[in-house]
């Protein structure tokens, strides 16, 4: 059995950065070899993982990037179990690193990001599974990208929310204001599509049938149940639509109204909406 001694924990710490007493044991357990000692560390957040599968992920922090020319944001989300450890220096820089390879290799989707092998030969995700392992808890990737003729993006107080959206037609105006706005409304109205036409047909044919039951329990005659659905529909799509909802700042104007005065014909062509928590 080898001796390990303090230098050897310290090194293997510095290598990981897992805890004193893991990297002890982790040592221990590989009579002093170094790179049995990580793949134990490794191992040891898998188990984490698998065992904290189920466990709710209400914290977490997001993180945007916009490309230069503004035609493409990156936008991930890390999810964790506490408010403590979204705090946490290693968790933060982990997010970091996340951003910077969907960035560097133009991730398409999550699993391309979690595969994209890093300097020191480790994957995204082995570098999240090895954070699981050190901190205790089960943590969640969220990744959304975005390609538009402009991109604009906002990230919310609480760092628990973001958002991209794309827009075209801009002519030559200055989104920046505008698009934060749009990001803004994104944020906190919730809209499920940009407009009436990306609404999911399942969800049209709830409303219409939450509709007729509403009608119907009001004593409405049933020859009038599809007119007045229809109605309620109307007012869903006014709702909940991005481009048909009232601008939050200037209930005046919808968010339509509002990029066509900013920008004659400028509209959104698509967002992407992430909440951690919600």
């Amino acid at each position: 059995m080898a001796a390990i001694t303090a230098a050897d924990v310290n090194k293997l710490r510095t290598m990981t950065g897992a805890g004193m007493m893991d990297c002890k044991k982790a040592l221990t357990e590989a009579d002093g070899d170094f790179e049995a000692a990580r793949d134990i560390l490794r191992k040891q957040g898998q188990k984490i993982a698998d065992k904290r599968a189920e466990n709710e992920t209400s914290e977490g922090f997001v993180a945007v990037s916009v490309s230069e020319d503004g035609t493409n944001g990156k936008l991930v989300a890390l999810a964790c179990e506490t408010e403590s450890v979204a705090k946490v220096a290693s968790f933060r820089e982990l997010v970091q690193r996340i951003l910077d390879a969907a960035v560097r290799t133009n991730a398409a989707t999550k699993e391309d990001l979690l595969a994209t092998k890093e300097e020191d030969g480790l994957s995204i995700q082995e570098h999240i599974t090895d954070l699981m392992g050190k901190i205790g808890e089960k943590l969640d990737l969220t990744y959304a990208t975005l390609t538009a003729e402009k991109v604009a993006s906002y990230i919310h107080s609480d760092s628990k929310k973001g958002v991209l959206v794309g827009l075209k037609n801009v002519g030559g105006a200055d989104t920046a204001a505008v698009g934060r706005d749009v990001a803004m409304q994104i944020v906190a109205m919730k809209p499920v599509a940009v407009d009436k036409d990306g609404v999911d047909a399942s969800i049209t044919e709830r409303e219409i049938e939450i509709g007729k039951e509403q009608a119907r329990a009001e004593g409405k005659p049933e020859a009038m149940l599809e007119k007045i659905a229809q109605g309620k529909l109307n007012k869903f799509y006014k709702e909940n639509t991005l481009l048909n909802q009232e601008f939050v700042k200037d209930n005046s104007l919808t968010i339509a109204q509002l990029l066509d005065k900013t920008s004659k014909g400028m509209t959104v062509s698509d967002f992407k909406r992430v909440a951690i928590g919600a």
